[in-house]
């Protein structure tokens, strides 16, 4: 773990300076462990569709790492698969700042960074030098600015196919103005006819949707995804929320963005459920959204998630978080009678 000295330290510093010195920290090794932790046998899966093989379903999901700087370091953690991004073609400056908000009083976190990140060809470049056997995932997005999104996503896959494990195509930030139109049926259907022309190496390609869906638009990406996605591996449900609870009490409450953390969680677990009844099995589920114990894993997995990943609950807790959870989470599967995350898949369906 970082050193006592320089966690009180990061958590005194406001929310993105913090952010930034603790991969400056895990760049210099401090603190990341030397091995990652051993962790029980009953929580290794592999997705179905995807064929990914995952020591722990308890992923780091994209926006922790997005210039893909540390993936070793937190694979070392006990994260069972590592995306970082979300990355753009071009270098982008993100929004301007104050961009993240800690809510600490409702452990959830408020941002509108808007893709800040050093381009593909950094990526690319740091990417290509991971070779932890940890599966890494990369997130690609598309420039503010651009004329041609779709393009953005075609021209993200091809580059780095070459090096990830899997690639997750974002279109449900809320930060980058117009970016979930590409949820719409007649976008989404242009979308995949273009990405699967792209050279995805036959790797794993899952779309990350956001958890701000009725069930209309539900049934039309459901639809879409069956229709022109053949070539898909999975959906991640679910990126930030532009809702606010009214359960809320920090003082930043107010701030435009996505909101994460614990008030996410039953809201898109419930988007995962529906998800998860309309397609049936036919594809990877993998949930994102408010995860901070290993019950809350269970509850995603059991509403149709065969893997999970976390982040914002990390900005409380540290990255010993993911250990953590995965073995809280070998207890829910033994309280249950299941001795695999494969027997729990989809039981409250």
């Amino acid at each position: 773990m970082i050193a006592a000295a320089g966690a009180r330290l990061v958590r005194m510093l406001p929310p993105e300076a913090a952010h930034t010195l603790t991969l400056r920290m895990l760049t210099y090794g401090a603190g990341v462990p030397a091995h990652a932790p051993q962790l029980p046998v009953s929580t290794r899966v592999e997705l179905p569709r995807s064929g990914l093989r995952l020591c722990s379903p308890v992923g780091l999901a994209a926006g922790f790492d997005k210039n893909c700087e540390v993936p070793e370091a937190m694979a070392r953690f006990g994260f069972g698969f590592v995306e970082c991004g979300t990355v753009t073609p071009k270098p982008q400056p993100g929004n301007p700042k104050p961009r993240l908000f800690r809510l600490s009083e409702d452990r959830a976190v408020i941002n509108r960074m808007g893709f800040n990140n050093f381009g593909l060809d950094y990526f690319v470049r740091r990417l290509e030098k991971y070779s932890h056997d940890v599966p890494i995932g990369a997130n690609v997005g598309a420039n503010k600015d651009t004329e041609d999104r779709i393009a953005d996503y075609v021209t993200g896959i091809e580059a780095v196919a070459p090096y990830a494990n899997y690639i997750t195509i974002n279109i449900s930030s809320p930060n980058t103005p117009g970016l979930r139109g590409l949820q719409d049926k007649a976008s989404l259907t242009e979308l995949l006819s273009r990405c699967g022309e792209a050279d995805r190496k036959d790797l794993p390609v899952f779309l990350k949707v956001a958890p701000d869906l009725d069930e209309d638009a539900i049934a039309d990406i459901c639809g879409v995804v069956g229709a022109q996605g053949a070539w898909l591996s999975g959906l991640i449900v679910s990126n930030t929320t532009l809702a606010r609870p009214p359960s809320l009490r920090s003082d930043d409450k107010s701030e435009a963005g996505g909101l994460s953390g614990v008030p996410l969680l039953q809201p898109s677990t419930e988007v995962l459920r529906q998800f998860a009844r309309k397609l049936d099995g036919a594809f990877d589920l993998i949930g994102a959204g408010g995860i901070g114990t290993g019950r809350d894993a269970y509850a995603k997995i059991r509403a149709g998630a065969s893997a999970v990943q976390l982040y914002s609950l990390m900005v409380y807790d540290g990255p010993g978080i993911a250990a953590r959870v995965a073995r809280e989470l070998s207890h829910c599967l033994a309280e249950d009678g299941f001795s695999s995350i494969a027997d729990a898949v989809g039981k409250d369906l």
